[in-house]
């Protein structure tokens, strides 16, 4: 009997080791490995792959499936997988809105319409149930707030002063104003510089001397003005600037009136065409740069770098500089962003908790990363001083586009973003560089919104369009004083329409939002 007992205790160790070898020494797995739903979660066991909608509401968006290795890395890092559908107008997404037919979750701009809770789930809700650690500073929380308290969407591309402050290498992005001229003329002519906005004039009035068959300056229709209202220190992209804790419309500004002046001499001294105030696209000017028939040309900080590879395609040799983007002592820059695109949870979604799961993954400066820079060690790695270096070509759209970078930011910051554009030693980065150090930033005002139908909404847009419509006597006005008589009558209009009751309303709303980030 001792013998037997003996004999089946061998028999059950050997089966036992018989288990252990064929489930790798682990307790055997409830689902096959040829498993195609399912992915190992970090090593930490085994999840199933959660499979999420997602409409994304820009028609152009160049990315339009859940496919290369940025998108796989991030299923294999969150256990989610999107099914996306791009936006084939802008109608689409307010049918959905008005039938209730919408996916899992909507990535937008800011949109009222889903911020409420019959729409979308509140992160604030979600977070607090599901991800409680998942930790938002006050200032998203704060541009994000919708009128309910709650907050429905975080968006990108956005980053507090504090942030901006704190990294150096993050410096914006291509939606910044710049000239390039051309090097060759200025070789010719024997200009070693410009540094002044009194510089740039001289040299434009010897290119019309020597170069009489030249444009001495084209800009970009949608460019006009960007650049120089930053000269004169009149911010280049808000319709906003405060004033003694107040909100004044920028046609108020006190540097104004100069700026058009200084637009209007441009034009009578012949340096600009008449003919550039109603360009019907924005490739006029572009053929004027790039087939040599202008020496200067205004659109934004990488406008030297594309007008020589355009040029370069179409056979001209031609080099271009970007002028400094600070010529006068009043420059100045603001920036009132408060994000541009951002993940709705509609009330639809099969997996809140997946989902706000999801977000927090991206949210996490892992996320961040390996959706705007890609997978550490193989697209990119950090430098020494604190930006990364980049193992492919930022520029190359089809790489970009095909490997799935940088466009899965359904939540970033503008500080990756930032650091993205960050390439040593060319004339982009160096343009700025030179912007950054000019540069407020002041949420608050970005967070100023008309909403339609409001008499507000009305007396913004009557102006505005009337400001298009005056203008341009402005610009082409035949003298210094008839420009000034011009600036005069245009403002007289603006009083008419209303000008002091939307500056009321607007530092009314102002004050409001402030205390949001208290």
């Amino acid at each position: 009997m001792k013998q037997s007992v003996h004999v089946l205790a061998i028999l059950s160790l050997i089966l036992v080791l018989l288990a252990a070898c064929s489930s790798g020494g682990n307790a055997p797995s409830e689902r096959t490995p040829n498993n195609d739903s399912a992915i190992e979660d970090n090593g930490t066991g085994n999840e199933e792959i959660v499979e999420l909608s997602l409409f994304i509401n820009h028609s152009w968006y160049p990315v339009r499936e859940w496919s290369g290795s940025i998108a796989e890395e991030i299923t294999k890092r969150t256990g989610v997988k999107l099914n996306v559908t791009v936006a084939a107008d802008g109608e689409q997404l307010p049918l959905m809105i008005a039938s209730g037919d919408l996916p899992d979750m909507v990535f937008t701009v800011r949109e009222p319409r889903l911020e409420n809770p019959d729409m979308s789930y509140p992160w604030n809700e979600l977070i607090e149930e599901y991800a409680p650690d998942f930790q938002l500073d006050q200032a998203r929380v704060a541009v994000n707030t919708a009128p309910d308290g709650n907050f429905y969407t975080v968006l990108n591309a956005f980053a507090t002063p504090e942030e901006w402050e704190q990294n150096p290498y993050a410096l914006g992005n291509d939606g910044n104003p710049g000239i390039a001229v051309r090097q060759d003329i200025m070789d010719e002519l024997g200009i070693a510089s410009i540094e002044t906005i009194d510089e740039f004039m001289a040299a434009l009035e010897q290119v019309r001397n020597q170069y009489p068959d030249m444009v001495p300056l084209t800009m970009d229709i949608e460019w006009i003005s960007q650049y120089f209202k930053m000269q004169f220190g009149i911010p280049p992209h808000s319709s906003w600037y405060e004033q003694n804790g107040q909100l004044k419309h920028v046609n108020t500004h006190p540097s104004m009136l100069d700026y058009y002046k200084f637009m209007n001499r441009l034009y009578r001294n012949g340096y600009i065409l008449a003919e550039n105030f109603t360009y019907s696209n924005d490739q006029i000017d572009d053929e004027y740069a790039t087939t040599g028939r202008a020496f200067a040309h205004s659109h934004t900080v990488s406008v030297a770098n594309a007008d020589m590879a355009k040029a370069a395609t179409q056979g001209h040799d031609l080099t271009f500089t970007m002028l400094p983007s600070t010529l006068t002592d009043e420059a100045y820059n603001l920036s009132t962003g408060t994000g541009f695109s951002g993940v709705y949870i509609t009330k639809n979604n099969q997996n809140p908790e997946k989902s706000i799961e999801f977000l927090q993954f991206l949210a996490s400066e892992e996320g961040k990363e390996l959706v705007m820079f890609g997978i550490e060690g193989e697209h990119w790695n950090w430098h020494e001083d604190g930006y990364p270096e980049f193992h492919y070509d930022v520029n190359d759209a089809e790489y970009v586009n095909s490997e799935g970078l940088k466009w899965w930011y359904l939540y970033s910051d503008a500080i990756v973003e930032g650091l993205r554009g960050y390439v040593p030693g060319t004339q982009t980065t160096k343009a700025l560089q030179e912007i950054k150090e000019i540069t407020d930033y002041n949420p608050s005002i970005g967070m100023i919104k008309l909403q339609d139908g409001t008499n507000e909404k009305v007396i913004f847009d009557k102006i505005d369009e009337m400001v298009v419509n005056e203008e341009i006597k402005i610009y082409l006005a035949e003298s210094e004083a008839a420009a000034e008589q011009a600036y005069q009558n245009m403002m007289r209009l603006a009083e008419d329409i209303g000008l002091n009751e939307l500056e009321s309303w607007a530092t009314e709303e102002y004050q409001k939002v402030q205390e949001l980030f208290e």
